[in-house]
């Protein structure tokens, strides 16, 4: 008989994750943009918090798809390798959430947010891959 493994809180999780993270990424993108108006950044560092939202936003597609894929496929590989991203991101969301150039309420409340998210999700992978082994 076969049973299956794959968690549907994790699936949904992921999916609203997704729908999240476009939100978060647009937001982010329009309060850089607000901030290089009102503020004078020091030369490179609005390049390089536009750089790194990018690669965020690289990671977090990568790291979105590897879990939903390992969670559908009941592959501990892939589920592993989206903990790994996630952890990635997540040490992301802290640089914006603390350390980019200018931070403002709404950079705390956006990231606050996506660390929540990250840590349930961490957690369901680490059930999943569990219960896969």
């Amino acid at each position: 008989s076969s049973c299956q493994l794959s968690s549907v809180p994790l699936q949904i999780l992921l999916c609203a994750h997704g729908i999240y993270y476009a939100f978060y990424f647009a937001a982010t993108l329009a309060i850089i943009v607000y901030k290089s108006q009102a503020f004078s950044y020091p030369d490179g560092f609005l390049v390089a918090d536009v750089v790194l939202l990018l690669l965020m936003a690289a990671l977090e597609v990568l790291r979105l798809q590897l879990g939903s894929r390992g969670n559908l496929t009941e592959e501990e590989a892939p589920l592993g390798l989206s903990l790994a991203a996630t952890a990635g991101s997540g040490a992301l969301s802290v640089y914006f959430l603390g350390w980019q150039t200018y931070v403002l309420r709404a950079d705390v409340i956006l990231n606050a947010l996506l660390l929540v998210a990250y840590g349930l999700e961490s957690v369901l992978k680490v059930m999943a891959i569990a219960a896969l082994v």
